[in-house]
């Protein structure tokens, strides 16, 4: 009996996990980040909106508000979880591109350096900014991560700044109850140009 409910609430968080993923996807695959933001419509761009997107998740899931502490362990169990399904899926897409078993071990430990230096860099940018640091550090990582070696212009990379902020606060408020059942919003990134 014990092991059904231990099974039970494994599959749980497993369904939070793959429905916060499926959202992250969804969320980065949305035209505006390609359109207005300048993202490169690749593997590269994709993978880095993907990545951007899991470090909102990740970070909401590892650091419990005041008043969820009793939600940690659970949080960080989905949060270990959300990350799995992110391996899995890159792993199975290298896969079906042809890659081979001992490549796909490689790249997939390169995803994953690439993936946990831009959660320490994302987090010491929005940290500055709220310290009241302004937005050029936030800048400067997305320039370097998710245009790598392009040059955004101006506006393309005033824009997706000022949408890595918003959706970081936005992310912040989302009470932890609803991501550990498997929801998330995030803010629509076409109401933005309303306001760059």
């Amino acid at each position: 009996m014990i092991s059904w409910f231990k099974s039970f609430f494994s599959r749980e968080r497993d369904r939070a996990a793959h429905d916060l993923y499926v959202a992250a996807v969804d969320q980065a695959r949305t035209p505006d980040f390609y359109l207005t933001g300048g993202v490169a419509d690749s593997l590269d761009g994709r993978f880095d909106l993907i990545a951007f997107h899991l470090w909102l998740l990740v970070t909401r899931l590892h650091h419990p508000a005041a008043g969820e502490e009793g939600l940690t362990a659970k949080a960080h169990n989905l949060e270990e979880k959300l990350l799995e399904v992110h391996f899995d899926d890159m792993d199975q897409g290298l896969r079906e591109m042809g890659v081979g078993d001992l490549g796909v071990g490689k790249r997939i430990k390169v995803m994953a350096q690439a993936f946990y230096g831009r959660v320490g860099a994302y987090d010491a940018a929005y940290a500055t900014s709220e310290a009241g640091g302004g937005s050029d550090e936030f800048r400067a990582a997305l320039a370097r991560n998710v245009y790598r070696d392009a040059v955004p212009s101006d506006a393309a990379l005033g824009w997706l700044t000022d949408y890595a902020i918003a959706a970081r606060r936005e992310m912040a408020a989302q009470p932890l109850e609803a991501l550990m059942q498997g929801r998330v919003r995030f803010p629509a990134p076409g109401k933005l140009e309303e306001t760059v």
